[in-house]
């Protein structure tokens, strides 16, 4: 099958067409030729007007709920998320049941996704069962398509564990992945611990909740000199720590969610617990901070932090609503919609291309001739409405449907698998 991409902006840092227009025939699922004006009678053509491509899109960290939960989201409808998304490749959280915590779960997980356009990257559990007291089989899980490690939506809180994880996974040069939260800390919390907490009476987590756990981490990391990446930071602080531990050298990587770059505590007022996330909304200083951090390189990656849940889950008291946004098919509208203006598209696709795929050991897509086909095609220009009708996820915790963002995602071609937004 062959396919023509026309007169498409190439956004790759790393390859030789970056910042050109070119058409692009894709043979076979292998990038056939690139050049201007190619004339081929392709099975398909796309073209569009601002028509953009890069590399697949990576995201470092998304639940899709099965096994388990399959009432939130589904392996196949979390596919179909990505896909919608611009994505080609994810890392799924560990946090099912049962928790991605064997070889088996491991494999069951890539089976059910075997086949789609979207590559799916499972997360073993640190611990056994994600239960924070013994190292899960880390090794056996590593051999078996585990990318990296992580307790998921419960942080590892015993520091010892901690250490313990971050040197087994050195001798097979292998990540741990930490949502940087004290538990002792922001128990009993609701939302970000601040002016508009304490005016709606409600009750705060506190920065001190994750920059705590940052300083306890990055400590734990130099003592055993591995490999750290925090997901989800949202707090001025952490930038500052992981920015002061990257200059001197420290293995430390990060990663920062399309809604703490886009949204604050702010709209919290109305008690709205689709805003009711973990790690929660901060104020605005923390979230210029993590603009900041994104621009110059200290944040590295985007993860959506992706966490379906079924209305029932929701729509109850604030206090007892679950936390989550199933953002992952409007997260580069999100991020655009945010970020234009304030950082370049080339920064924003090497954060969502380039560098998770170094972070993670994941193979190198470039866009070059005799390369196997990887692409997400978007535009930069005009907007896009994610109407309800459309929402390909199981669930609609996604407080930006309906609304107007920038920028649209096409698709993906991902070697011989397509995928086209209508």
């Amino acid at each position: 099958m062959q396919i023509l991409i026309r007169k498409a902006k190439v956004i790759d840092p790393q390859s030789g067409f970056h910042d050109k227009v070119v058409d692009l025939l894709i043979e076979d699922g292998t990038i056939k030729n690139i050049a201007v004006g190619i004339k081929a009678k392709a099975d398909k053509v796309i073209e569009a007007k601002g028509l953009c491509v890069s590399p697949g899109w990576v995201d470092v960290f998304a639940d899709y709920r099965e096994p388990g939960y399959e009432q939130k989201e589904t392996i196949q409808s979390g596919l179909a998320c990505a896909a919608a998304g611009g994505f080609t490749d994810v890392l799924l959280a560990p946090n099912t049941n049962p928790v991605l915590s064997t070889k088996s779960a491991i494999q069951y997980v890539a089976g059910k996704a075997k086949g789609n356009a979207v590559r799916v990257h499972p997360i073993g559990s640190a611990s056994q069962n994600a239960e924070g007291k013994d190292l899960a089989e880390m090794l056996d899980m590593r051999a078996n398509g585990a990318i990296a490690f992580s307790d998921g939506w419960k942080p590892l809180q015993n520091a010892n564990l901690m250490m313990k994880a971050l040197e087994y996974v050195k001798a097979f040069h292998g990540t741990i992945i930490q949502i940087p939260m004290d538990t002792t800390l922001s128990a009993g919390g609701l939302m970000h611990e601040g002016i508009v907490s304490t005016g709606l009476g409600m009750a705060g987590i506190p920065a001190l909740a994750e920059t705590i756990m940052v300083y306890r981490d990055l400590e734990l990391l130099r003592y055993t000199n591995s490999k750290l990446h925090f997901t989800g930071i949202s707090t001025a602080g952490s930038v500052a720590m992981i920015r002061k531990a990257k200059a001197e050298g420290l293995g430390v990587t990060c990663s920062v969610t399309p809604y703490h770059l886009a949204l604050t505590d702010l709209f919290l007022a109305d008690y709205d617990s689709v805003y009711k996330v973990s790690p929660p909304l901060r104020g605005e200083a923390d979230r210029q901070a993590l603009i900041a951090g994104l621009k110059d390189g200290t944040i590295d990656c985007i993860a959506s932090l992706h966490r379906p849940q079924e209305w029932d889950a929701k729509a109850k008291e604030f206090e007892y609503a679950a936390d989550g946004m199933a953002i992952q098919e409007t997260a580069f509208n999100v991020l655009w919609h945010a970020l234009k203006g304030e950082i370049s598209i080339d920064r924003l696709i090497e954060a969502m291309t380039i560098i998770p795929r170094d972070i993670f050991g994941m193979e190198v897509r470039e866009i070059k001739k005799g390369e196997a086909a990887s692409l997400t095609l978007f535009t930069e220009v005009g907007n896009n409405t994610l109407a309800e009708a459309n929402v390909v996820s199981a669930s609609r915790n996604n407080p930006f449907i309906g609304q107007k963002l920038n920028g649209k995602v096409l698709g993906i071609i991902n070697e011989h698998q397509t995928h086209l937004n209508k």
